[in-house]
């Protein structure tokens, strides 16, 4: 009986061993998938945040255009408004300068009441 129940406590150890391994391979293979989940979303991720820069980006030059344009077309009538009231200052200037000559050196009294 002896020999049966060592012959049967060494069975157990034994499966007790192989039980161990296994769950140490589960583990190990649990590990490195984690891992590999792990990279894969980081990887993931990058992809993404590198095209929604890329989307970014693009929204911002077409629209940072539109606004130079806008900007440019701006600048170009207001230089043209510029110009025209100057000329016209230029065309009236003789008759104002004239006007306020002819006030100043002209001067009729008025008497006081």
């Amino acid at each position: 009986m002896s020999a049966q129940n060592s012959a049967g406590i060494q069975t157990l150890l034994d499966a007790e061993r192989e039980a161990s391994k296994i769950v140490q391979k589960a583990r190990e293979y649990r590990t490195k998938r984690v891992k590999e989940a792990r990279d894969e979303a980081k990887k993931e991720i990058e992809a993404y945040r590198a095209e929604k820069d890329a989307e970014f980006k693009k929204f911002e030059s077409e629209h940072t255009q539109g606004n130079k344009q806008a900007e440019d077309e701006a600048n170009k009538e207001a230089e043209t408004k510029i110009v025209e009231i100057k000329e016209a200052g230029k065309a009236g200037e003789a008759k104002v300068v004239e006007e306020l000559l002819s006030a100043v050196f002209d001067v009729q009294p008025h008497p006081l009441d």
